[in-house]
């Protein structure tokens, strides 16, 4: 890959880190965890307790995606420092521009993510 072009994915994988990370704090509202700021968010809520459980299951839920998302840009950036970047984790062969601008965290090449998926 050349370098201007590596030079706009790493651009963008910050960009995202970035906001990822803005939309978790404002989330959070500066809690350390979702959890922690669930916790206090349904203390004293008028909701049934299975109410309340199936929210605080679902923020739970956003929490382990947002940070799986998280850490798949962190992946990313990592290939970009290690010179990895934009080739397949799997089979080494170069993941195309049109996926790599459609996810630039993407690790794998097309046919490699479908045998991931269909395992």
């Amino acid at each position: 890959m050349t370098h201007p072009d590596l030079h706009s994915y790493q651009k963008q994988l910050l960009q995202q880190r970035d906001a990822l990370r803005a939309r978790l704090n404002q989330l959070r509202g500066g809690e350390p965890s979702r959890a922690l700021a669930s916790a206090a968010h349904f203390s004293g809520h008028e909701d049934t307790p299975a109410q309340a459980n199936t929210e605080r299951d679902l923020e739970l839920a956003l929490d382990e995606h947002e940070t799986a998302e998280l850490r798949r840009i962190d992946a990313a950036l990592q290939r970009v420092e290690t010179g990895t970047y934009g080739h397949c984790v799997a089979c080494g062969t170069t993941i195309p521009e049109a996926r790599l601008r459609a996810t630039p965290d993407a690790e794998r090449c097309m046919d490699c993510q479908s045998a991931l998926e269909d395992a």
